[in-house]
């Protein structure tokens, strides 16, 4: 991960660090002995990273450019969840060391007391919700379902309720914990309660576009105020229609293919799982619920102040899109199509494709590759060419290194394309992708 300053780091780090300052100095360094401090340090550690982490939760529409896109909050936010679960871990272990010159008794007692220290008990009732959503996202039980991961955190909400008890009631502070508290509770309130009724737009499927076997172009229309998107942003699209076969009221992320000045909202879908599958036959006229959008991958949608750190408004850029990762490209080049008379940086795309019957959209970005200057369009079959190798950018693109990049596609494309351009010498601040993965 790269870590840049945009200024929502200030507050997450200010934030991170205010029950340290505020607790640390009445934390007792002899009394029990310097396991047992840093015990207590370490659990005010893992409640500040828990707390933290739910008020990542919240995903505003809008805000996300301040803290470098909604992928990289989500980075952030598991991050730290994890984080807090391992501290949590070490406190409990500097605990027990801490009582064992006593006796092991003593140690044993510490860590399970009688039943009316609930106090503790909420604390381990609170670390085994907190294995029970976490275990999942390391991976421990191989690929999760999408909606049984979300179902698994909504025990976040109970689990950070139980570890502020047994915290509020073993601290002498609490000023600081009901005041971050306050602030989870109510990010976690936004996201599961208020923003399905207050973020969510009313869009009608006016058209499907099919565009391929298996993926189509959806064609939205606000029923009333819509929206307002940049190129390369995504959202949160939820079907509104009971007749499908799956994913009815399921909201999953997809990156919009309009360019920022269209009036229809168009969404390039693949069929990669029940709820994918069932929108390739969404009924024309059916409603659906756009949240957002988000993302920044082009890094216009912020401005200056809200990514100061970002790519070089005059270099010259590369394009490198596989599979329905075009889609970012498809919206970045429609907005160059609607706006030509704005000055733009020289952008070149390849197209990675299996075959050419893969290739989506490639008729509509060779005509926008005509019409508009210093765009250009070049197409790459793996099942001809095999991977995408140096040579063949530098036979098309000699000055692909020096480029601001921009990819989108599948992992193992995306994972070959960046040892590549890094082996070349391309710095990481240069090289721009977003990922999905449970988002």
């Amino acid at each position: 991960m790269v870590f840049r300053k945009y200024p929502g780091d200030l507050l997450l780090l200010g934030l991170l660090l205010l029950p340290v300052i505020v607790v640390a100095p009445g934390i007792p360094w002899t009394e029990q002995g310097w396991l047992y401090s840093l015990a207590e340090l370490a659990g005010v550690f893992a409640l500040s990273a828990f707390l933290l982490a739910g008020m990542l939760s919240a995903r505003v529409p809008g805000t996300d450019p301040w803290f470098g896109g909604l992928v990289r909050v989500w980075v952030v936010h598991r991050w730290l969840g994890v984080s807090a679960f391992m501290l949590v871990m070490v406190h409990v272990l500097l605990l027990a060391l801490a009582m064992l010159p006593v006796s092991l008794g003593a140690s044993v007692t510490t860590l399970f007391p009688p039943l009316s220290h609930w106090q503790v008990w909420a604390g381990w009732a609170a670390f085994v919700a907190m294995l029970i959503f976490i275990a999942p996202t390391l991976g421990f039980f191989g690929t999760l379902h999408y909606q049984n991961w979300k179902r698994l955190h909504l025990l976040s909400a109970p689990a950070l309720v139980l570890a502020l008890v047994h915290t509020l009631m073993l601290s002498t502070t609490v000023w600081v914990w009901w005041l971050l508290s306050v602030l989870a509770l109510a990010a976690i309130a936004w996201r599961k309660l208020l923003s399905p009724r207050l973020a969510r737009k009313l869009y009608l499927v006016e058209g499907i576009d099919r565009l391929a076997r298996g993926v189509v172009e959806l064609r939205l229309r606000p029923k009333g105020k819509g929206i307002r998107w940049q190129a390369g942003q995504f959202v949160y699209l939820t079907p509104m229609d009971a007749s499908l076969a799956a994913g009815y009221r399921e909201e999953h992320p997809y990156t919009i293919a309009s360019g920022s000045g269209d009036d229809e909202l168009r969404i390039g879908i693949k069929a990669v799982g029940d709820a994918t599958q069932a929108l390739m036959d969404i009924n024309p006229g059916a409603e659906v619920r756009v949240e957002g959008p988000y993302g920044i991958f082009f890094e216009e949608t912020g401005g200056k102040q809200a990514a100061p750190v970002g790519p070089e408004p005059q270099r010259k850029q590369l394009w490198l899109a596989g599979g329905i990762g075009i889609t970012p490209f498809v919206s970045g080049a429609r907005d160059r199509m609607e706006n030509r008379d704005r000055q733009r940086p020289a952008a070149s795309l390849f197209y990675l494709a299996n075959r050419p019957e893969r290739a989506y959209y490639l008729d509509e970005l060779a005509r926008i590759a005509e019409a508009c200057e210093g765009f250009d369009v070049h197409t790459h079959y793996m099942n001809e060419h095999g991977v995408i190798t140096r040579d063949y950018l530098a036979g098309h693109c000699p000055d692909y290194a020096e480029r601001e990049i921009y990819m989108c596609g599948p992992p193992g494309m995306i994972s070959h394309l960046q040892t590549l351009l890094r082996h070349e010498g391309v710095p990481a601040h240069r090289i721009h992708t977003e990922a999905f993965d449970f988002l």
